[in-house]
């Protein structure tokens, strides 16, 4: 197995303090540094849990791994309020996430030097990484949104998650137990096996080691101020990619958001037997072949 090289960083947001992982195959050298895949979490669990899950016995569930290994310098973030990240009193929504990552560029910036990058998000990290490209167009070379949700229309999730908004308007965090990221991996399949049970238990683990809750922000975000993001604005190519058993929006919704997408190269992948989180399912290598595709694919000629 390849032995791949990680590194820690701090990126600075006034007072707030954003902690920053990376890895790639072999410690880059300015000037002649790989291209960046930068990874945007979501909701909740912070970036390392869910983007570096590590699973006894298995060495091919973190994120990070794969993709360094398809030769990219990757990286990711805990958003403010999350992980290492400094605790605030902040609610992390959306506009705060899409900051987060204005912050991150600047580390990027000053060890990569190469100004522009790759953009993976997923669920709410799918609306934090949108809402930067359409603010910060010059910044993203490429943008993939996982598990999107544009207007929310029809969201069976969403419908269930507004169940909870006077908990989430009271206060700038909620609760989070080993249940809460079973349902995470598992809700939208009920009696099909999505993915394993060593993985819900390897994600719990993790997850809860950064405390047992989480900000309200996103979920308050996605339950009552949608749309968040235009996308006649983003004017970077983009491929949306959702599990065929993901809830958190309909194919309507995700289908009249491409259209309005200006840039024509623009795709769009459902993937059988996955869920809200098609790269901790058992079906991930299916995930890892359609995101390379859409990595490597050589530019358009003019």
């Amino acid at each position: 197995m390849a032995k791949i090289w990680s590194a820690e960083y701090w990126a600075k947001k006034g007072n707030v303090d954003l902690y920053m992982f990376r890895k790639c195959l072999n410690p880059p050298a300015k000037g002649k540094n790989p291209p960046v895949l930068f990874l945007v979490h979501g909701s909740s669990f912070s970036s390392k849990p869910g983007y570096d899950m590590q699973v006894p016995g298995r060495d091919d569930y973190s994120v990070m791994d794969e993709c360094a290994k398809m030769g990219f310098d990757v990286w990711t973030v805990d958003h403010e309020c999350y992980g290492r990240s400094s605790r605030t009193a902040s609610n992390s929504d959306i506009a705060t996430g899409a900051e987060d990552l204005k912050a991150a560029t600047v580390v990027l910036d000053r060890e990569t030097g190469l100004g522009r990058y790759t953009f993976y998000g997923q669920s709410s990290g799918a609306l934090r990484a949108a809402l930067f490209a359409q603010l910060n167009p010059a910044k993203v070379e490429r943008l993939i949104l996982d598990a999107f949700v544009w207007t929310g229309e029809g969201s069976v999730t969403l419908a269930k998650r507004r169940e909870g908004l006077d908990v989430y308007r009271s206060s700038n965090m909620r609760p989070v137990k080993r249940d809460t990221f079973r349902q995470s991996l598992t809700r939208d399949a009920p009696g099909v096996r999505t993915c394993e049970e060593e993985v819900v238990q390897a994600l719990a683990d993790a997850a809860l080691k950064d405390g047992d809750s989480v900000p309200t922000g996103t979920f308050l975000d996605m339950c009552t101020k949608l749309p968040l993001v235009d996308p006649k604005k983003i004017t970077c190519p983009v491929y949306i990619m959702r599990g065929a058993h993901d809830a958190i929006s309909t194919i309507e919704d995700i289908l009249n958001f491409y259209r309005e997408l200006p840039n024509p190269d623009k795709h769009f992948s459902i993937l059988a037997h996955s869920a809200h989180i098609a790269p901790l399912g058992i079906n991930r290598h299916r995930f890892y072949h359609l995101l390379k595709g859409f990595l490597t694919i050589p530019p358009p000629r003019d």
